[in-house]
């Protein structure tokens, strides 16, 4: 499934995302297939993706991932052109369409209808609604029971600079909706963070709660009582006030690396929640970023192996140890870490070496 985060702020765009691909076997079950997946793609020099949820999609009886998808349509199209929205509302287009997602609706309807007569069940209503399954049935011991299931979903975040050096971020869902997240034209809408895939962990820290607080019993009484805009505007007062305004690039790039860190440890921790565990860990490897410098007019998005390259030198030039460079940036030798090592001058290693913790001056407790 993987996780993807967009932070805009005054200084630039960041997008990030894990490296982490799963998929499903004939059983139906989630499988890891890889920990080194591109989740992050330049469209041009002023606009980046990121995709989650399906990796793969059929394509002339040959299963292909959805980055093929993506470099073709770079292929076919002039991608300079295109704005933020255009970009947006184009790729959403063409994965409607690639993904068939009516027919797999229609399948998982019969599918549903099938499994709950097999099981002995009564099955009482069966529909779709806003791309989603509803359901109610009776068990075996008369019970009534409600149930909402759908298909897998491919969301995409699409972010970036306009040519006028306006800028925009938006989410776009199959199926779905295309939906405007950010834009610096907008009052209230120019800076903030906005996240897709695997998004509870995320949530929870920042607003204080994720959706499946609605399946509680608790919260569906009190929407009934109070209404749902009222129970939003309660449940908003969670949220960490943060001051996206006030961060730099660093700061911005900081949270995204931080949020997929702590996403990937929970799942590595945890079964899912009590409520419904066995959750997927989707979110895995490398942490990978894009970002875009707004300086008057849109800049070219840096490549992630150069902020890979940067960070790793930093890390360094702050003194901390090679080896735990090497496990953050997911190498598997460390020839490959020391790599960074070049950018280093002889005044910013002594320096290093001074701050390293095997150098400092050992103190006694009194």
């Amino acid at each position: 499934m993987s996780l993807g985060i967009n932070t805009t702020t005054p200084e630039g765009i960041v997008l990030a995302a894990d490296s982490r691909q799963s998929y499903r076997n004939r059983k139906g079950m989630a499988r890891i297939g890889s920990d080194n997946a591109s989740k992050l793609f330049q469209l041009n020099k002023r606009i980046g993706i990121i995709v989650t949820g399906l990796a793969f999609l059929p394509e002339d009886g040959v299963m292909k991932s959805i980055s093929k998808f993506i470099e073709q349509f770079k292929r076919d199209t002039e991608v300079e052109k295109l704005n933020v929205r255009d970009a947006a509302e184009r790729l959403h287009s063409l994965f409607d369409i690639k993904y068939e997602w009516q027919k797999r609706l229609d399948d998982a309807v019969k599918k549903i209808n099938y499994d709950f007569k097999r099981q002995g069940f009564e099955v009482l209503e069966v529909k779709q609604e806003n791309y989603m399954i509803k359901f109610r049935y009776k068990d075996l011991q008369g019970n009534l029971k409600n149930g909402i299931g759908g298909i897998d979903v491919i969301t995409l975040l699409v972010a970036g600079f306009n040519k006028d050096g306006s800028y925009e971020v938006y989410t776009c869902r199959i199926p779905g909706e295309v939906q405007k997240k950010r834009d610096s034209k907008e009052k209230g809408k120019e800076y903030g963070a906005s996240w897709i895939g695997q998004v509870d962990v995320v949530s929870r820290i920042v607003l204080g709660f994720d959706g499946r607080i609605s399946n509680l019993k608790f919260v569906n009484d009190t929407v009934r009582e109070i209404g749902q805009t009222e129970v939003r505007k309660q449940l908003g007062n969670l949220q960490y006030a943060i001051q996206w305004g006030t961060m730099t690039l660093q700061d911005a790039i900081d949270f995204c690396t931080l949020m997929i860190q702590i996403t990937s440890a929970m799942q590595r921790f945890s079964d899912g929640i009590i409520a419904n565990p066995g959750d997927m860990p989707g979110v895995g490897g490398p942490v990978v970023e894009y970002y875009g410098i707004k300086v008057g007019i849109a800049k070219e998005v840096t490549p992630p192996h150069m902020l890979r390259h940067s960070i790793a030198t930093h890390y360094l030039n702050g003194g901390i140890d090679i080896r735990k460079i090497q496990h953050f940036l997911g190498h598997e030798s460390l020839a490959s870490t020391q790599i960074y090592t070049h950018l280093i001058t002889d005044d910013q290693r002594e320096e290093r070496n001074k701050l390293h913790p095997q150098n400092r001056t050992k103190r006694k407790l009194i």
